[in-house]
């Protein structure tokens, strides 16, 4: 998930009342959405020790992950609309209660299937911090000062995502899994009455929010989720996995027929007809899809196989997760001068490559020195895509629509961060096990070479993304 992915403006800061405090403002919108962020990928150097402590499944460990990042992505879209029909600081207040609440199930809970459901109702509450946070900040900041604030805002919100699994190891390894969850208790019991004290209310257009829309999406996301988590388990042919999978194609048939005729739709269907809206969504999808299923599966290759730590695994996977806060600048320049097509193929393509080639050499006599350049070249790769996929969407949307078209973004790009950690289990778990180095490493190769795939698949759409606009 990249910084602008997040942005979800939907009107413009002259609309609404400002927020008094504007510093106040920065740092308290920017620590919420740094909460939000960090828990996307935090857990991953934690699931191994998970694992061993609540005996869960591969299936069991790739709900985890995507328990949550599914809610964040069908729900995000909808907490704008509550905002502005509400206030948006009761519902950011409201939506950081949840995430603090169920932070603490997650801390207690005393089984993988409590985990899970608790992940996922954290995730509705993530939904509600990410874009509002950055409404009330948009709107307290002068137009001539708005760039700097959001860009405070977003290197801290990027730095929450790259920094997640670190994060996630040490805590593991200095206190206890749980203390993942504990944290964000903690934290956000500071933040809740300073928000009330430091931040004003604002309200903007009353828009309907599209239940409908939203209940759909849900539903077929989930049939296909779920079918590909089960596949192996249940049997491809069985009937769970086929009424699943029917169910979530229908579902999405059922959505888009939705969107093109209501009048507040969750998803604006006529901007799909800009190529470079749809090709670089699409692209989007699986470049998300493919790095979120590479980072499950190396998180618990290095621990599993190679007999990391926690901490170890989280500073081991820095060459690849923190390469975008350098390369990803430049990236941007580039594709200013050059055009998104070039950049963002080129990054997804070397994605794919290194991704390729690190599910080649990858085994339990491998030296982590052996695995760093493959890490490398996969992280510049991801690091060109990440803005120049957002730069390609937004710009083939009119100013106006750029906080929708945002939103619409994010939504793609979270949803393929779910498809792709339930395709690599589903190709993991046919031919590999948790039980140790040598079952581990039986479903690793051919679960990455996937998640090369997925990407190389990415770079195809976004071949066709325009190198001008439309």
């Amino acid at each position: 998930m990249s910084v602008d992915s997040i942005s979800d403006v939907q009107h413009p800061p002259q609309a609404v009342t400002p927020a008094r405090g504007s510093g106040w403002v920065l740092a308290l919108m920017a620590f919420a959405s740094f909460m939000a962020a960090l828990d996307v990928l935090v857990v991953t150097t934690a699931l191994t020790t998970m694992q061993r402590s609540l005996g869960a499944s591969a299936e069991q460990l790739g709900w985890i992950v995507n328990a949550y990042s599914l809610a964040l992505a069908v729900f995000i879209l909808a907490a704008s609309a509550l905002g502005d029909r509400f206030g948006r600081r009761r519902v950011l207040v409201g939506g950081l209660g949840v995430f603090v609440v169920f932070s603490a199930a997650c801390a207690l809970a005393p089984s993988i299937g409590l985990l899970i459901v608790a992940r996922a109702v954290q995730g509705i509450g993530a939904a509600t911090i990410m874009p509002l946070s950055l409404t009330i900040l948009s709107a307290a900041f002068p137009a001539e000062r708005r760039g700097k604030a959001i860009g405070i805002w977003g290197g801290l919100t990027g730095l929450a995502v790259a920094g997640g699994p670190l994060v996630g190891g040490a805590i593991v390894e200095g206190l206890a899994w749980q203390w993942i969850f504990w944290v964000n208790v903690v934290l956000g019991a500071l933040l809740v009455p300073l928000i009330f004290r430091k931040v004003a209310e604002s309200r903007g257009p009353k828009v309907r929010v599209d239940l409908p829309g939203i209940a759909l999406v849900s539903a077929g996301s989930l049939g296909l989720v779920w079918a590909l988590v089960r596949g192996n388990t249940s049997g491809w042919t069985s009937a769970e996995v086929l009424a699943a999978l029917a169910c979530g194609v229908v579902a999405l048939v059922a959505f888009v027929a939705w969107e093109l005729r209501t009048g507040t739709p969750m998803l604006p269907m006529p901007y799909f007809r800009a190529r470079a809206f749809s090709a670089g969504n699409v692209a989007g999808f699986f470049m998300i899809g493919s790095l979120s299923g590479a980072v499950f599966l190396m998180a618990q290759f290095l621990q599993v196989v190679l007999g990391d730590s926690p901490l170890q695994t989280g500073l081991r996977l820095l060459p690849w997760t923190a390469t975008p806060m350098v390369v990803a600048p430049l990236a941007g320049m580039l594709a200013d001068r050059f055009g998104e097509r070039w950049i963002l193929t080129a990054g997804l393509v070397l994605q794919g490559i290194g991704l390729g080639r690190l599910a080649l050499v990858a085994g339990p006599a491998t030296s982590y020195l052996e695995l760093m350049p493959c890490l490398l070249m996969a992280g510049v790769g991801i690091s060109m895509a990440l803005p120049t996929v957002q730069n390609a969407v937004l710009g083939a949307v009119p100013p106006g629509a750029i906080g929708k078209a945002s939103g619409t973004s994010n939504t793609f790009r979270q949803l393929g961060g779910v498809f792709g950690i339930a395709l690599a289990i589903a190709v993991f778990t046919r031919t590999g096990d948790l039980t140790g180095p040598a079952g581990f490493t039986g479903g690793f190769a051919p679960a990455l070479l996937v998640t090369a795939g997925l990407s190389l698949v990415g770079a195809l759409s976004a071949s066709l993304v325009p190198t001008g606009r439309g």
